[in-house]
């Protein structure tokens, strides 16, 4: 134990030994480990030795890239575990730009910025980028080529000037394969997968020319697109190619971790607003009391309908117009049968964070959106009822397991990288306690279309709509029945 009494002796697990040796042998690689299994300490052991240890003078600055929440709670937080961490010196570029420039005007061994501050990192260097090894928390963030952060990071890597690089996720491919390539670019320039997102997606898909009909207002449009399929044997030969750079560990067959519970309650509509789902599915035109709300596309539908589910809606000013209160009720119930404990609720929508406040706020419960760094400590001990969570800012990254076990799927989610992710912020290394995922399930809605999606471990948008195009079928069969 470290002088402090709390701080223990790093002693890795087996895999962590292997994670370990996997980084001194390679310069440039990625650790894809399922999330809770320990990727910062690993990393940042691996800096220590880099740093204090074997290589002292082959490395100088190093970059860490990572969610907001991540860069600032998750790897400083580390050095409260670990006794070895203690030495490191870090500085976080956050804040303000003003706060930004003393923070890299600071002298440490390891800078930390949040993605959102990539770009003006690397156009403020220019030419003179200092940092000789970059670390991507949550590398599967830059898995879109056409991104801005990919772009700019891009630049530093083609450059030359970044002698190492370390790409963390625990989901590198949450919507299929063609979420690789960007990533592997990062590490390789394209050695393994291709020079260009086109050559990779050309080499190991199958193209189809597509169309769809798309209504605006009265006005009917066709948009003509590409369709990409995976090869049946690109998979095998893609993680063939990547795997002696990317190491890929699963939490399942690596750690002793309490199973999750997952539990799905399902709650009805009325006859009347149930007419009104099947009627905006099939017309695309939902008839409220004192407005028409319209939907153009098959990905507006979709949306518009998981909407509905949850019990409001958007018409094209924002302005929210609420259905029924069936989820809130439901929400109350679980609060309830969780008898004092603790309780993360996750939602999609604004209007749908909003209206659970404003019902939970009555029960005189303490209510967090945990944004700030001694939020997510309060959480952690205990001091908070309610996390009111909208999983797309904080899915990634914290440690959320010692504040409680149950969470709660107010929506449903399309994304399963943030599914996954923000399930695993209780579900991870060192909880105690079986871990209970609640899903909130509209019946007769799309809620199930998105909770299929999930259950198979699909993230594919496409495969989404090609079930509101059954779903839309159905309906009009019932239609001409009538």
């Amino acid at each position: 134990m470290g002088a402090g009494g709390n701080v223990a002796n790093f002693r890795p697990h087996e895999y962590q030994r292997l994670c370990l040796e996997h980084l001194k042998r390679k310069k440039k690689a990625a650790l894809f480990l399922d999330c809770g299994m320990g990727k910062t300490v690993i990393t940042e052991s691996h800096l220590w030795s880099l740093i204090y240890d074997y290589f002292k003078d082959d490395i100088g600055k190093v970059l860490v890239i990572a969610p907001k929440p991540v860069a600032e709670d998750t790897w400083t937080g580390e050095q409260d575990k670990w006794d070895h961490l203690k030495e490191l010196r870090f500085s976080k570029v956050l804040g303000t730009q003003k706060q930004r420039i003393k923070a890299l005007e600071k002298d440490a061994d390891i800078y930390i910025i949040n993605r959102e501050n990539v770009a003006w990192l690397v156009a403020g260097f220019e030419d003179r980028w200092p940092f000789d090894m970059v670390i991507v928390d949550e590398l599967s963030s830059f898995k879109s080529p056409n991104s801005e952060r990919f772009r700019a990071l891009r630049q530093v890597v083609d450059s030359g000037k970044v002698n190492y690089f370390i790409g963390l996720t625990g989901t590198p491919q949450p919507r299929g394969l063609e979420d690789l390539w960007a990533q592997i670019y990062l590490i390789d320039q394209g050695e393994r997968l291709g020079k260009t997102f086109e050559e990779f997606r050309d080499r190991y898909f199958d193209k189809e020319l597509k169309s769809e009909v798309i209504r605006s207002g009265n006005i009917y449009k066709t948009r003509t697109f590409y369709d990409y399929t995976p090869k049946e044997w690109a998979e095998d030969v893609v993680h063939e190619k990547i795997k002696d750079v990317a190491i890929s560990l699963s939490a399942e067959e690596w750690l002793d971790v309490p199973e999750a519970i997952e539990i799905y309650r399902e709650v009805k509509l009325t006859p009347s607003d149930l007419k009104k789902v099947k009627h905006f599915t099939r017309e695309k035109v939902l008839e409220l009391e004192d407005i028409d709300i319209r939907a153009g596309s098959a990905a507006q539908v979709a949306l518009k309908l998981l909407q509905i589910a949850d019990g409001a809606i958007y018409d094209e000013n924002k302005i929210t117009h609420e259905i029924h209160d069936a989820k809130l009720d439901e929400l109350e119930q679980i609060i309830d049968e969780a008898n004092g404990k603790p309780v993360i609720v996750f939602y999609w929508f604004k209007h749908s964070g909003e209206r659970i406040l404003k019902r939970l706020k009555k029960r005189k419960l303490v209510i967090s959106s945990l944004d700030t760094t001694e939020e997510r400590k309060k959480w952690n001990r205990g001091e908070i009822d309610i996390a009111l969570i909208q999983p797309g800012s904080k899915s990634h990254g914290l440690n959320l397991q010692d504040g409680g076990n149950i969470i709660v799927w107010f929506s449903m989610v399309t994304d399963l990288e943030i599914y996954i992710q923000a399930n695993k912020r209780l579900h991870r290394q060192g909880q105690k306690q079986k871990v209970l995922i609640h899903h909130i399930v509209c019946k007769d809605t799309y809620d199930e279309e998105a909770v299929e999606n999930l259950r198979r471990k699909d993230g594919s948008q496409k495969r989404l709509l090609e079930s509101l195009k059954a779903r839309l079928k159905h309906e009009e069969g019932d239609y001409d029945k009538c």
